[in-house]
């Protein structure tokens, strides 16, 4: 992860007396191991730690690029699958993420290791209230579509080639009813078998793919 931060976000680098061995990144500062040991929240470090500057992003500039696709997350809890989120936002070429204030912390360091550098790549915005942040992006022209078991349609049925915005809820209980009825329209992921639903971020990749099939055709 960290030679995947941009140089403008690294404030310091620490290794570890063992790290030091094995990285080379110049004016990093060495620390024992034991010490390492202590600051390091894994159970196999590396041996490299790093301070880092939280990337900030603004609201009204990430959801109003021109046909943007966008993810908005309620209440998800798992790290891994918002790290995994953010991964497969930015290789859909996704415009941004934005997050009510009981998701995961966008910064949690397991969400961190999970996006495989992504975190730096990937805009995203935490927000106070779904309901405001989903009216404010509807007034830039964004039409959004919520994951749901409910949906009269499938995911393959409506287009996305204009501004979208995905609605992904909790992993066990999916979205909220009043997070649900801010859509334009409910969708659903077609599934034979007796699964009742889909992993989160399975279910986001499968929906942001298919956005950008629509606009890959010409």
């Amino acid at each position: 992860m960290v030679s995947e931060t941009p140089t403008e976000f690294l404030h310091t680098i620490y290794l570890s007396e063992t790290g030091a061995k094995n990285f080379d990144y110049p004016g990093a500062e060495i620390i024992s191991d034991k010490i390492y040991k202590n600051l390091s929240d894994t159970v196999n470090p590396q041996g490299v730690l790093a301070i880092v500057k939280m990337p900030k992003y603004n609201y009204e500039e990430v959801v109003g690029k021109s046909n943007a696709l966008l993810i908005f997350l309620e209440n998800l809890q798992d790290p891994g699958n918002l790290g995994t989120i953010m991964r497969t936002a930015e290789a859909a070429g996704c415009a941004g993420i934005i997050a009510d204030k009981n998701t995961v912390d966008l910064f949690n360091p397991k969400v961190v290791r999970s996006t495989m550098g992504a975190i730096y790549r990937m805009p995203f915005v935490s927000v106070e209230s779904l309901d405001d942040a989903v009216k404010k992006a509807k007034d830039k022209g964004v039409k959004f579509y919520a994951a749901h078991l409910k949906g009269k349609k499938t995911c393959y049925e409506c287009d996305y080639k204009t501004s979208t915005a995905f609605l992904i809820g909790n992993e066990g209980n999916g979205l909220t009813d009043a997070a649900a009825d801010l859509a334009d329209e409910k969708i659903l992921i077609p599934m034979d078998g007796k699964a009742e639903s889909l992993n989160a971020a399975m279910a986001t990749g499968i929906l942001v793919y298919e956005a950008k099939r629509q606009r890959m055709i010409i």
